[in-house]
């Protein structure tokens, strides 16, 4: 029998990681063999899914999030997180055998920028049937919306069941890792910084014209829509019918960790989509989003919400 709770109901289906981000601010990145004295630690949650998940939450959207933790400390910062946020804990499995995912963060202090490590441990065992369990929630959600951070057949398998419903798919490629041809023509949104679209055209992306021709590559491969992030150049967008770049935002605030805002732009762009926005409003919404998440320390703790954005 189903059990009752597979029969959740939501707008946004987010599957992907929980990591608990240990995070360190110095004035500048060590290099190979350096040690540097840091300014600052912090320990919070983080994982790209499950950050995605709480930007498009605290955005107004309903969603829940497909994912896994350990029995332990850090899983409940994660449970204690999703309460907050009000998102439904039912859909997140707990592992006795793995713990909870830890990544460990430098952060420089002056841009923002950063390097990081992470061990999925849990939340890397998720598995096909598992996802089937909630079978119905990827099928009857609006949006659907995932990563490359857990296994790829498991990716893969859940992206073809959210389109054998009605759902528009967003797969943000990160990290960048090889992934069969197949996977394209299951996604809607293909959202790739540029760093990860390099990784899948093969050739630099160092401007408009470039991403323009990366997105016609991603087209070819059966893509519906491309959405190239390219930082302070803003987003280029492009489809079958049309193509055009999105400036980056001008902020007010200073950037104090860029941790995330891929997290956040991605989030913001499922809950712009299942909000029913015209395409450039959303990508404008989506760099709105993003571009405020920088001005903030941490990864989910730096999702803005919507009164925030508005």
């Amino acid at each position: 029998s189903v059990p009752n709770y597979a029969r959740l109901m939501s707008d946004i289906c987010v599957l992907g990681n929980f990591v608990a981000d240990n995070s360190f601010y110095a004035k500048q990145l060590p290099v190979k063999g350096q040690t540097v004295f840091g300014s600052g630690y912090q320990v919070g949650p983080g994982g790209k899914g499950s950050n995605q998940a709480i930007a498009a939450a605290r955005l107004g959207s309903k969603v829940n999030f497909l994912g896994k933790i350990g029995e332990d400390a850090n899983g409940k910062m994660a449970i204690d997180l999703y309460k907050k946020n009000n998102i439904d804990q039912k859909t997140v499995f707990i592992s006795k055998e793995h713990p909870t995912g830890v990544a460990g963060l430098m952060i420089n202090k002056d841009d923002g920028t950063n390097a990081i490590i992470v061990c999925p441990g849990a939340s890397m065992e998720i598995t096909k049937q598992e996802i089937d369990k909630f079978s119905n929630l990827v099928t009857s959600c609006k949006v659907f919306l995932t990563q490359l951070e857990i296994k790829t057949d498991v990716t893969l398998h859940a992206l073809k069941l959210a389109k054998s419903g009605n759902a528009i798919t967003i797969l943000n490629p990160a990290p960048a890792i090889k992934i069969e041809d197949e996977f394209f023509k299951y996604i809607d949104f293909f959202t790739p910084n540029e760093t990860e679209a390099e990784f899948y055209y093969g050739k630099k992306i160092q401007n408009h014209d470039e991403a323009k021709l990366a997105g016609e590559f991603f087209i070819k491969k059966g893509v519906k829509n491309s959405i190239i992030t390219l930082g302070d150049k803003g987003v280029y967008f492009s489809n079958n019918e049309t193509d055009f770049p999105v400036p980056a935002l001008d902020l007010k605030g200073k950037v104090l960790d860029t941790t995330g805002a891929g997290d956040a732009f991605s989030g913001a762009l499922a809950s712009g989509l299942e909000k029913k926005m015209d395409i450039k409003e959303c990508l404008k919404f989506a760099i709105k989003v993003s571009g405020i998440s920088t001005t903030k320390k941490g990864a989910a703790d730096a999702m803005p919400l919507l009164s925030e954005i508005n």
